[in-house]
């Protein structure tokens, strides 16, 4: 820093000696150099220069004028512990993240599965009742078969159940047929080493009990020995069919709402605040719809999650939009898909 100022310095002081000398030289007088000229040399450089006058670092103390080089500030250097500080911060809130859903999916299995204390029977304990039921919902999957019959097609009658568990039921399968694109195209879908296809078939009779250790697994460290395995058929077919996958699910998602509202209005299953009453007793007295509620609200927290991470692959002009959106229940899920780049 010292040798660039002296060099700033020196380079002025050439330029006054040498403008000194020619006068020296073109004047009759003795070879000096006046206070006059001196201020008059100083003037034209600066004017040349647009810079402030400065002395070289050897002249006379005597001198009236003064070195004003500028200092330049040293470079920033990142600070090293900082960084490992704020790494270390977020691989703890990683693990703590992972516990919290571990604990969740050990609460969900007992709470729901095991324990009798919930509304409803275990399933050591399930009734015929509760049986007939699944499988008669089962039977009316996304109402196609209460469609069928509506059309005079009666190969086999729909079972006739409440309009409210029906709609609750297609509800959450229609939510959860749309999960499937999303996990095929989750950037940490490498992170789980099982098949996905198996993940979400499950996923599709059993929602969350194999959605939470998905999620939990997907947060750990990425293995840089591991090879990404291809993308399966199913895989393919879901991904490249997103928006149709997302038109359906959404479709589904609606229909079952306006189904537990007002559907099979021939039925004497009562008006809206009838239906509302059934739901709440129906919730109260039924595992299976009791699970169905914790359900969605594990959807609600899971869905802008997933897609969060995940927005580099949607069309660059609708990002925004998703990123928006994605809070919304069942919405957030069907914009993501139908905004999905397919091109790459």
């Amino acid at each position: 820093m010292a040798a660039t100022q002296a060099l700033l310095c020196s380079n002025y002081y050439c330029s006054l000696v040498t403008a000194a000398t020619k006068t020296q030289f073109n004047s009759k007088g003795p070879p000096s150099i006046s206070p006059h000229h001196k201020l008059q040399h100083i003037r034209a450089f600066n004017s040349k220069t647009q810079c402030s006058p400065t002395t070289p670092l050897f002249l006379s103390q005597n001198s009236n004028f003064l070195c004003h080089a500028t200092r330049r500030k040293p470079p920033t250097v990142p600070n090293t512990k900082t960084i490992s500080s704020a790494e270390e911060g977020d691989d703890n809130a990683r693990k703590v993240v992972q516990i919290i859903l571990w604990v969740v999916e050990g609460v969900y299995i007992l709470w729901l599965f095991l324990l009798p204390y919930a509304p409803g029977d275990p399933v050591w304990a399930i009734s015929s009742e509760t049986v007939n039921s699944l499988i008669g919902l089962s039977l009316n999957f996304f109402f196609i078969l209460p469609f069928i019959n509506s059309v005079g097609i009666r190969l086999i009658d729909a079972p006739v159940l409440h309009p409210m568990s029906e709609g609750l039921f297609n509800f959450v399968i229609g939510w959860t047929f749309m999960f499937a694109p999303l996990l095929f195209t989750d950037c940490k879908r490498d992170r789980y080493r099982w098949s996905l296809d198996v993940l979400w078939g499950f996923q599709m009779f059993l929602t969350n009990t194999f959605l939470i250790p998905y999620m939990a697994i997907r947060l750990n460290e990425a293995d840089s020995d591991y090879t990404p395995s291809k993308r399966s058929q199913l895989g393919t077919i879901m991904t490249t069919g997103a928006p149709v996958v997302g038109l359906i699910g959404g479709a589904a998602c609606l229909i079952s709402v306006l189904w537990a509202l007002f559907g099979r209005i021939d039925g004497n299953f009562g008006s809206i605040t009838d239906r509302c009453e059934f739901l709440v007793s129906y919730l109260e007295s039924e595992r299976l719809a009791y699970a169905f509620i914790w359900d969605i609200f594990l959807y609600i927290i899971f869905q802008p999650w997933l897609i969060g991470e995940n927005l580099q692959n949607v069309q660059k002009s609708k990002v925004g939009v998703v990123n928006y959106i994605r809070f919304v229940p069942v919405v957030g899920l069907v914009a993501y898909l139908l905004c999905l780049n397919l091109d790459e």
